[in-house]
């Protein structure tokens, strides 16, 4: 009786075979179309060499909601989503105390749904809807988070408005109604973003005041837009924030005002050209409390008429024209007839810089706020006890030191 049972089905033995096709099979993998077929064409007819592709495995799906289900403590100001991998939301909700749901939008993709409102403090929402994966099997989106309920909230205002135009010097200014402890934080959720780009950095003038300008004078041109998104920012001690609050403005044309106490000029250069040539009377150097402050002032705001009153020096209510302020210590440029025959020749002034009621109204007419005013010659310096804006008579390194974070 023959042994069959030992040899293949073409009469080769067992043992041989298999190592012949583990060859044939390895070689298939790193040789030409041409190749594979020379081997196939080597075996008897109607017998070739076959392999098998194992069927892919189908994805998983992930679901990912934030804040997930059982949070505490979740910041009300987001992010809120929902987010699917290897397939795709078929609906989603998100429901407060109350039973009202949460208004939202879901990608082109259906992979994504992000709340287009922000949340109240204190309060649970509830997640639902479901998701269909790559499988084709569905799976719940479920569970509940609770926001962070704070000691107390801050509110955040800015200095810019939204369409306005200002002059080349204009800092930005971002004013809490409470001191922030965490300054890091806080400055984090504070945002500019400038076409043409300029170089800038955030500075804390005190703990509830924080300011950008840029490293040089603005271009003319620029636009920008500041983003202060501290709502649901944990900004320290148990406060957060109560509000954001966003503006998008203009940078005008460049003009700038050279005001030397020496000389007792005020010259205005407009876009790289001279304009005007005043005479001028700035505040007595015999007396500290009335010199006007050498280095850059900027232009805080103008009123056609204002009333000055200083109690120290024996007036009150004196009104005169065209004033325009250049910091928070009482120095404006504004018209005063009385003291024209000083003008171009002495300092009489108690710090403002006085020009006629006529060339007064000419510089008034032509200024915006943010305008730089550069005065010289004088026994003191602007700084930080004349208040805003004292931003420009900081060295960059200077203004750079008082970031809360590395610039």
């Amino acid at each position: 009786m023959a042994r069959r049972g030992l040899k293949g089905r073409w009469g080769l033995p067992v043992a041989l075979l298999g190592t012949g096709l583990v060859t044939v099979l390895a070689l298939s993998g790193c040789t030409s179309g041409a190749s594979e077929a020379s081997t196939n064409d080597s075996l008897p007819a109607g017998q070739q060499a076959t392999t098998t592709s194992a069927t892919p495995a189908v994805p998983t799906m992930k679901i990912v909601a934030t804040p997930a289900a059982d949070a505490k403590d979740a910041s009300p100001g987001g992010p809120i989503t929902v987010a699917v991998t290897d397939g795709t939301l078929s609906a989603v909700t998100l429901t407060n105390p109350d039973g009202k749901q949460v208004k939202g939008d879901l990608s082109a993709d259906k992979t994504t749904w992000t709340a287009a409102e922000q949340l109240g403090y204190g309060k649970t929402y509830t997640w639902a809807g479901s998701a269909v994966g790559a499988d084709g099997k569905t799976s719940p989106i479920a569970g509940a988070f609770t926001t962070v309920k704070p000691k107390r909230t801050v509110r955040a205002s800015l200095n810019t408005g939204d369409g306005a135009t200002y002059g080349i010097a204009m800092p930005i200014v971002v004013s809490f109604d409470s001191p922030v402890k965490d300054k890091v934080a806080t400055q984090k959720a504070l945002k500019v973003a400038t076409t043409p780009e300029a170089e800038g950095a955030w500075a804390w003038l005190d703990d509830s005041t924080a300011h950008w300008r840029p490293k040089e004078y603005w271009k003319p041109g620029t636009t920008v837009r500041v983003t202060a998104g501290v709502y649901g920012v944990d900004l320290g001690g148990g406060a957060f924030g109560r509000n954001d609050v966003t503006s998008s403005f203009t940078i005008g044309r460049s003009q700038v005002v050279k005001a030397d106490t020496q000389t007792h000029r005020m010259v205005v250069v407009t876009d790289g050209q001279q304009t005007q040539d005043f005479p001028a009377s700035m505040g007595l150097e015999s007396d500290p409390g009335r010199v006007t402050k050498s280095g850059t002032h900027v232009v805080m705001n103008k009123s056609a008429t204002y009333a000055m009153t200083n109690p120290k020096y024996g007036y009150e209510n004196v009104v005169v024209p065209w004033a325009v302020r250049i910091s928070n210590n009482g120095e404006f440029v504004h018209g005063y007839g009385p003291s024209i025959p000083a003008q171009g020749k002495r300092n009489v002034s108690h710090g403002c810089i006085n020009l006629s009621p006529a060339n007064a109204k000419i510089y008034y007419d032509s200024v915006l706020v943010g305008d730089p005013v550069e005065i010289t010659g004088s026994t003191q310096q602007l700084g930080k006890a004349d208040g805003d804006y004292y931003d420009w008579a900081l060295s960059w390194d200077a203004w750079k030191a008082m970031s809360a974070t590395a610039n």
